[in-house]
């Protein structure tokens, strides 16, 4: 804020520089008139003025930069925490999160460092100039002022309009985000049903519901500019008027003042000067609007899920997880240190989620829920995060400290030497964020092997055993019975055979 402060005052100490160029160009004319020494004298004024100007606007951008770069970093540091932890039915898509998390941001600091200075000046600058000019001729202040009264009037009804077309194409901003990220995710399952030409139509209805609110908010800009010039171009030819007929006697009134050429130039010069903060306000005014339009989407993101109750143990009592349309639960059951847990059901029954809650990604809606803080909890999902670097850099991602020879144990463990063997660089190998060359139950190895080499206390799994042949699975079946006799184990599964070996098992 205080930042902000000094750009708008910075803008408006222009005026000055203004007034001293424009007192120098008057008196230089005066002496040309006359035919008397000041020329010299008024050139040096007008150097200087110009100089003063040329400081100021740059010092007021530079400001204006560092207002909205300080913003953009604030902004940030509250925002990207509260974007990463949100989950479940109220979380914004993917593209609508990065919408908001980049394009957002970025609109308000352009609102910061451009306009918020002028509007500060636009306030402050007009009455600096109506006191200076009225030095030299006060009806001409008077004309410029009362020029002013229904200027802010028609820009009050314009700005409204604006404001309204701002926030609608901001949302279909975020729509066609969202929009399009979600289509390119699901691209190959699109391309299996043959979905192309509605997914086009659908995607461009979405864009062309973005041009058409961007074409509002430009007709919204271009009506404010009209009035602003307008009655700008107003007051600048009635001081010219006013101050032609004085200097000729041609005034149909007796006029309370006598200008010279020197006050009648001066004030000529200084009309324009009078709506440039306004022009350089109107200029803005298109940040403005984007940036109020993002500040209020950023107001109404959702607050994060509350993390469960930290606990020793997990323990659940009556617990009920709702999605639109889907109820999972009530769900009771308790798991110390040590144990395995699988919960069992059907596709869509609601087991993943089930771990997610367990895992502080989703509230439960009813009941309660004691869980291990984050830090001690490791999770190897269905589809487990890749990284375009090695396969050792996606093993090290839970504990980038661990030892080679812990992240060597948790790859034969699972079963992943014989891939390892295969490869020259062994875990050096080079993966794409796909894993494009490994098969789907190797990329879910890769994932339980993290989450071992992690050593949490609480080892969340997802259908650990899918993929996999039997002599694998039973493998993987014995490696998790193992680590349940050290920690605590809770996987989701399909496979009765891994069912049989828990100590509990939670049919949803």
């Amino acid at each position: 804020m205080r930042i902000a402060k000094a750009a708008g005052f910075a803008w408006t100490s222009d005026i000055i520089g203004a007034s001293v160029f424009a007192w120098g160009a008057a008196s230089a004319l005066e002496a040309q008139l006359q035919g008397t020494a000041g020329i010299a004298a008024g050139a040096a004024l007008m150097l200087l003025g110009g100089l003063l100007r040329l400081a100021s606007q740059y010092g007021a951008q530079v400001i204006g930069f560092d207002a909205g770069r300080a913003l953009a970093r604030l902004r940030r540091g509250e925002l990207f925490p509260r974007l990463l932890a949100i989950a479940g039915p109220s979380a914004p898509a993917l593209g609508a999160t990065a919408t908001l998390g980049i394009d957002h941001v970025a609109a308000e600091q352009a609102r910061a460092a451009r306009f918020d200075p002028v509007r500060k000046s636009a306030t402050l600058a007009p009455v600096l100039v109506v006191l200076v000019v009225a030095l030299q001729s006060r009806v001409a202040a008077l004309i410029l002022f009362l020029t002013l009264i229904p200027f802010v009037i028609g820009m009050i009804l314009a700005g409204g309009a604006a404001r309204q077309a701002a926030d609608r194409q901001m949302a279909a901003i975020t729509a066609l985000s969202a929009l399009y990220v979600d289509r390119i995710r699901h691209l190959p399952i699109i391309r299996h049903f043959a979905a192309e030409d509605r997914i086009a139509r659908q995607a461009g209805g979405a864009a062309q519901d973005v041009a058409e609110r961007t074409i509002a908010v430009l007709r919204a800009a271009f009506l404010s500019s009209a009035v602003l010039e307008f009655f700008a171009a107003l007051s600048v030819a009635l001081v010219a008027v006013y101050c032609g007929f004085s200097l000729l006697g041609l005034l149909p009134f007796t006029p309370p003042e006598q200008l010279d050429y020197r006050a009648a130039f001066f004030v000529l010069v200084m009309a324009p000067e009078f709506y440039l903060p306004m022009r350089r306000l109107a200029a803005a005014y298109h940040e403005k609007q984007l940036g109020e339009a993002a500040e209020k989407a950023l107001e109404e993101v959702p607050e994060p899920v509350p993390r469960p109750a930290a606990s020793s143990q997990v323990a659940l009592r009556d617990v009920v997880v709702a999605w639109p349309g889907h109820r999972i639960g009530p769900i009771s059951f308790e798991l110390g240190a040590r144990g395995l847990v699988c919960v069992t059901g059907p596709t869509g029954s609601g087991k993943t989620s089930l771990l997610a809650a367990i895992a502080g990604q989703v509230a439960p809606s009813e009941g309660m829920l004691a869980t291990l803080p984050a830090e001690a909890i490791a999770w190897a999902g269905q589809v487990p995060l890749l990284l375009p670097t090695t396969l050792d850099d996606n093993l090290l991602l839970g504990r980038p400290d661990a030892a080679a020879t812990d992240v060597a144990e948790a790859a034969r463990a699972v079963g992943l030497d014989a891939l390892l063997a295969r490869r020259a660089d062994g875990l050096a190998t080079a993966i794409d964020h796909h894993g494009a060359w490994l098969s789907g139950g190797e990329r879910r190895r890769l994932g339980l092997a993290r989450a071992l080499i992690a050593d949490r206390a609480l080892l969340l799994a997802d259908e650990p055993t899918a993929d996999l042949d039997t002599a694998s699975a039973e493998r993987i079946i014995a490696l998790l019975v193992a680590e349940a006799q050290k920690r605590a184990v809770i996987v989701a599964t399909h496979d009765e055979r891994l069912a049989a070996a828990a100590d509990q098992v939670i049919a949803l």
